[in-house]
């Protein structure tokens, strides 16, 4: 048995724990710091490029980040925080560039084209009316002019012309364009990162290594928790005690922070969905399709759920991938067990699981009947795209587990939320992130969050607030409210990563 002292833990090898890192070493390169992961090495559950959808989130074209309100309006408030928080990771990911601990751009992020394209087989054109209202509001703010719009079937042909082959033209439909999307492989930066943290002095990475306890320490001690780590491969036990951890484990993060125990976590639960994608193996279709082309997701369907047919440039080569198809699942993680959901129901969040199943069972039915889909049916769904798309050419590969947030309710007992949520102690000595989308997205601001909680005395130093204004030029100051700011970060941005 070992014993080691860290100034921060690192629970799980994903772009989370890579990003905040990497920050903190910036900001101060004499904290000591663990990444503990549990598999035989990182990235290798939802980082990975094919156990995500590797669009970076920005609200250009993810319908359900806008979603419809009752009074016939569509609220764009949760696209703008979006698409500036992901202003905010590529701004992050520039500097990094330019300091050598990411490799040359084209190597995780390439410029394609963000769609939203809707139908409406009735031929009423409602998908489509709301379409151009949320173009008209979304285009009025500087971080969304670029946008285009058109029903024009022509404009529509240009924009994505695999997609309109033998498609009615007597069916209403619409799409809207940008340009400067990206296409991120989210696990290349992770594997990066990490590598770039190996070469820094006081960082240590264990993998093959799951955590077996994790308890706070007492006020008189000088670090805050002590962590029973067990590594598999060494087949021994070893101690950390860790003045700060993060737990960014994924779907495995909720067991975690339920073994923390700490006040701020009780009352959370998970609702686990696993995903799958349809993968062409055709090389003249992929060729004829670059873009990234989002959807409505199915009444019922949770908003993860929703249909696109994206480009994706994995492992250098270029793909096409159609999805994702929803389903149901215990486990938290793919490798994880399917006792994950049982053994996630504690006394304190059992009320809110109860009111959550109670309240989702058409949910619950919609992702079971995907899970049973035959590959006809599945053709069936791409071919709302893709008409003339052929069996043969696509196969099914299983995609990543997400495990939502499930909280306490008063109205309902329990409430099931699609976003990512940062949980921390109030002493700053422990933080978490739960949930999906956006996920890695806006992995550079969440990490941020985690600092300003856990790190809040020497944030507020000038040190460090020079530091994080040169990593991240717009640090501190609001994008979605200065125009001429964002002008300034995003030229800058776009032009280091090449996304002009």
């Amino acid at each position: 048995m070992k014993n080691n002292e860290v100034d921060m833990l690192l629970i799980g090898g994903g772009i989370m724990s890579a990003t905040l890192g990497v920050l903190l070493l910036q900001l101060n390169p004499n904290l000591r710091i663990t990444m503990v992961e549990k598999l035989s090495a990182i990235a290798l559950e939802s980082s990975d490029a094919m156990n995500n959808a590797g669009t970076g989130h920005a609200g250009y074209c993810e319908l359900n980040y806008t979603p419809l309100m009752a009074d016939g309006s569509v609220s764009i408030d949760r696209a703008l925080d979006i698409n500036a928080n992901f202003e905010t990771s590529l701004q992050l990911w520039a500097s990094l560039v330019g300091m050598g601990a990411l490799p040359a751009p084209e190597h995780f992020i390439r410029k394609t084209p963000h769609l939203s394209f809707v139908w409406d087989v009735d031929g009423t054109g409602d998908n489509a009316a709301f379409l151009k209202e949320r173009h008209a509001k979304l285009q009025q703010h500087h971080l969304f002019k670029e946008m285009k719009f058109s029903d024009d079937f022509e404009q529509l042909k240009a924009w994505m012309p695999l997609m309109m082959q033998d498609r009615d033209t007597s069916t209403p439909m619409a799409a809207t364009y940008v340009d400067h999307g990206a296409d991120v492989d989210f696990g290349v930066i992770t594997r990066y990162l990490v590598s770039y943290l190996e070469q820094q002095p006081n960082f240590s990475l264990l993998t093959d290594t799951s955590v077996k306890s994790m308890k706070k320490a007492q006020e008189a001690d000088g670090s805050s928790w002590h962590i029973v780590l067990d590594n598999k491969e060494a087949k021994q036990s070893e101690t950390l005690n860790a003045k700060i951890v993060f737990i960014g484990a994924g779907g495995g993060t909720l067991p975690l922070l339920q073994k923390a125990n700490i006040e701020e976590s009780l009352g959370y639960g998970g609702f686990p969905v696993s995903g799958q994608w349809l993968i062409c193996n055709n090389p003249n279709v992929i060729k004829q399709h670059y873009a990234k082309v989002y959807g409505k997701a199915a009444v019922g369907a949770p908003p993860m759920s929703a249909p696109h047919l994206d480009t994706r440039i994995i492992d250098g080569t270029q793909q096409l991938l159609f999805g994702p198809f929803a389903g149901f699942t215990t486990k938290f993680l793919k490798s994880g067990s399917k006792m994950d959901l049982v053994r996630s129901i504690q006394t304190d969040n059992l009320k809110a699981m109860l009111g959550v199943g109670k309240n989702n069972i058409d949910l619950t039915k919609y992702l079971m009947k995907e899970a049973t889909q035959t590959h006809g049916q599945r053709m069936n769904a791409l071919r709302s795209f893709l008409p003339q798309a052929k069996s043969e050419d696509w196969q099914l590969e299983q995609a990543g587990q997400r495990v939502q947030v499930i909280k306490n309710c008063e109205d309902n007992w329990g409430k099931l939320e699609f976003g990512t949520e940062i949980v921390s102690a109030k002493d700053g000595s422990l933080a978490a992130l739960l949930g999906a989308s956006p996920g890695a997205s806006v992995s550079a601001q969440a990490m941020l969050d985690v600092i300003e909680r856990c790190f809040a005395t020497q944030v507020a130093q000038d040190a460090w607030q020079a530091k994080l204004k040169q990593l991240i030029p717009a640090y501190g100051e609001s994008l979605v409210d200065n125009a001429a700011l964002l002008n300034r970060v995003r030229k800058n941005t776009h032009t280091v990563l090449k996304l002009f």
